[in-house]
């Protein structure tokens, strides 16, 4: 979080020659980049009294002068939405998020989101920047559901947001993926950052891309897809996801990085139920990607602690189904192995 207020910067020999807006970056605590370059284009942030660009390269002893305003005060109304509420107490609360609730408002989302809910259900809830909110500390997809934590208060907040930056939270999913792993476990280390083209995608072949790791394990085959269990080690944006494309096992009903190879090659398995299954499989609404147990130590008490959430309804009537359906083929397989051995 950037320190908001006035600041002046007074540039060194070790900056001579460096972007206005990465000097900025690098001088004020949480300011990112992004923040830079719009400050300075917005005239709050001057060199000399003077309008500079964001690639003004500074000179040893310049004067960089300028305000981060305060962030605008945002009112979150709150909303009787259904929680599935897994644990709370005075400083947190765990919840099982539902598939397709977003978590925090914002443009195009302002209602129905995880944050609307927890201001209805959560009537202790302490002052967390200047207002009667809920920290959000990390987030989930839109589309993915299970295990996420909240803070009740400003010290959860910040005893969590360190928990988090220092990896030391166990994050595990479930994931259904296309295609049968050849081996039983393994890790995934590709760096992750913005696709070059397509800049709402995240890729691994990104050019500014971060590490990135992934351990994973088969749970359970089914004819033509997987169960994995992943642990994430670190925790980019889409990571599981764009590192299951990746290995090119993409998550089944995933409308951002799949694959139609896989969809096709996996309805085929199924022998003349093919048809009616690729249209089942077309028609999963969302990507099948669960967060299943989160591990960290409670920020009041020191405990460690381990939350769970139950694999949901869709992704455990898709594997009844695809399963169903595999032993069915299976079953029809023998009968015609045993007419061919008695003709």
């Amino acid at each position: 979080m950037p320190v908001y207020g006035a600041f002046t910067i007074l540039v060194n020999e070790s900056d001579q020659g460096r972007r206005l807006d990465a000097v900025v970056a690098a001088h004020l605590p949480g300011c990112s980049r992004s923040l830079a370059v719009n400050l300075i284009t917005n005239l709050q942030i001057l060199v000399d009294h003077q309008a500079k660009k964001p690639g003004y390269r500074v000179k040893c002893g310049d004067k960089i002068l300028g305000r981060i305003p305060d962030p605008a005060q945002v009112e979150y109304k709150p909303e009787p939405i259904p929680l599935q509420i897994i644990y709370q107490d005075s400083h947190i609360v765990v919840l099982n998020k539902q598939a397709g609730m977003v978590v925090h408002p914002a443009p195009g989302h302002s209602r129905g989101t995880v944050v609307n809910a927890l201001l209805y259900h959560c009537p202790d809830l302490e002052g967390i920047g200047g207002k009667i909110r809920p920290g959000i500390v990390h987030r989930l997809d839109k589309d993915t559901s299970g295990t996420m934590v909240v803070a009740k208060n400003a010290a959860a907040l910040e005893n969590l947001a360190k928990q988090f930056k220092t990896r030391s939270v166990q994050k595990i999913y479930l994931a259904l993926v296309y295609g049968e792993l050849c081996t039983d476990e393994g890790i995934i280390t590709l760096p992750i950052g913005r696709h070059p083209v397509h800049r709402k995608r995240m890729s691994t072949v990104s050019r500014k891309g971060r590490s990135a790791e992934t351990a994973w394990r088969v749970r359970k085959r089914l004819p033509g897809i997987t169960l994995l269990e992943l642990t994430l080690k670190t925790g980019r944006t889409h990571q599981i996801r764009v590192h299951c494309s990746a290995m090119d096992h993409p998550i089944v009903g995933d409308q951002v990085y799949r694959s139609r190879k896989w969809l096709k090659d996996t309805a085929g398995s199924y022998s003349g139920e093919s048809s009616s299954l690729f249209t089942a499989l077309k028609s999963i609404p969302r990507q099948m990607l669960h967060a299943w147990r989160l591990g960290l130590i409670h920020p009041h008490s020191g405990e460690r602690m381990i939350f769970k959430s139950p694999i949901p309804e869709d992704m455990a009537e898709l594997m009844e189904k695809l399963e169903g359906r595999g032993q069915r083929a299976q079953g029809k397989g023998h009968r015609a192995q045993g007419a061919g051995h008695k003709a």
